[in-house]
């Protein structure tokens, strides 16, 4: 049904019933990110302009992290925050504006991984640039952290390519996914507990490393059947068949 609201014009009347056709996000940042991007649906912006900003954003905030000192780590923290923030503007920007393209999808997913593996590197760089002293290099602890998100990205595009979105859904809760958790990276440097964070980081993010691999095996062999299915040659007896009918 077509409401007229006094004051809109057609086209815009057209453009809020076209977004308003698209699934809503599940999640609160999701959400505000497509509020703030709407404006921008019918303009030369493009969602990969977004993902760019977010990537320099990103590299930013980690740089920052790298740098030893109170202030620095903060700042790095809130840089990383807006980073995460901004990489829903992309996704939303092109599920509503039609700009969505493979390339662009790749370079979303390329720019996520490079700014979560420099988080933790430069996290353990910055450690070490302090003097603390811990039982296993930072700098180590922050290498197996990034190595091991290295490849849960890699295995997630994998399983994507074969399952599809669908596959690489992150678990959801009360509006918040499991990457939400970095909007709490200002409480760890502002508490100053970043070598427990990163602690925690290089032993749960290889444990959920094996657990993207076990995904990965299980999605491999589910699929596997089909694809041998559909490329089995055919026996001369079936081709005979199918050629009479």
């Amino acid at each position: 049904m077509w409401h007229i609201v006094p004051g809109i014009s057609g086209m815009d009347r057209r453009t809020m019933i076209d977004i308003a056709q698209i699934s809503r996000p599940r999640t609160w940042d999701a959400r505000l990110a497509r509020w703030l991007v709407t404006p921008l649906k019918d303009t030369k912006v493009t969602p990969n302009h977004l993902t760019t900003l977010r990537l320099v954003t990103g590299v930013a905030g980690a740089a920052c992290l790298a740098h030893r000192g109170f202030g620095w780590a903060n700042a790095g923290a809130l840089l990383i925050v807006l980073s995460n923030f901004i990489d829903h503007t992309d996704g939303e920007l092109a599920r509503i504006s039609g700009k969505s393209s493979a390339i662009g999808h790749f370079y979303d997913l390329a720019s996520d991984a490079v700014i979560t593996v420099l988080l933790f590197a430069c996290m353990g760089a910055g450690i070490a640039a302090q003097g603390r002293e811990m039982i296993v290099a930072p700098t180590l602890l922050g290498a197996i952290a990034g190595v091991a998100v290295a490849l849960i990205f890699f295995l997630r595009m994998r399983i994507e390519a074969v399952a599809g979105k669908a596959g690489t859904r992150q678990s959801f809760f009360a509006g918040f996914e499991t990457e939400d958790v970095l909007y709490l990276l200002p409480l760890v440097t502002l508490l100053d507990v970043t070598p427990s964070f990163l602690i925690a980081a290089s032993i749960g993010a290889p444990l959920f490393a094996l657990w993207v691999i076990a995904d990965y095996w299980r999605i491999s062999r589910r699929t596997r059947p089909a694809s041998n299915a559909t490329n089995a040659p055919i026996s001369p007896l079936a081709r005979a068949d199918e050629d009479s009918r």
